[in-house]
């Protein structure tokens, strides 16, 4: 089953508008996935930043 999704308006430039339809040609993966991708990368290498619960890793006590 698909996740819902939500709307939203992001501003990319003209570079990133003709690269992402390139990718698009040739993969027929739709824009949309690439963007949602991107945002999970950069969610992904800011974890540290975001709200959640402790590390169980033993390599994170002290």
């Amino acid at each position: 089953m698909a996740r819902k999704k939500i709307s939203t308006t992001v501003y990319i430039t003209p570079e990133q508008n003709e690269r992402l339809k390139l990718l698009h040609e040739r993969t027929k993966v739709p824009v949309a996935v690439y963007i949602r991708e991107g945002i999970d990368l950069v969610l992904d290498r800011h974890q540290d930043q975001l709200p959640g619960q402790m590390s169980l890793d033993s390599s994170s006590k002290k």
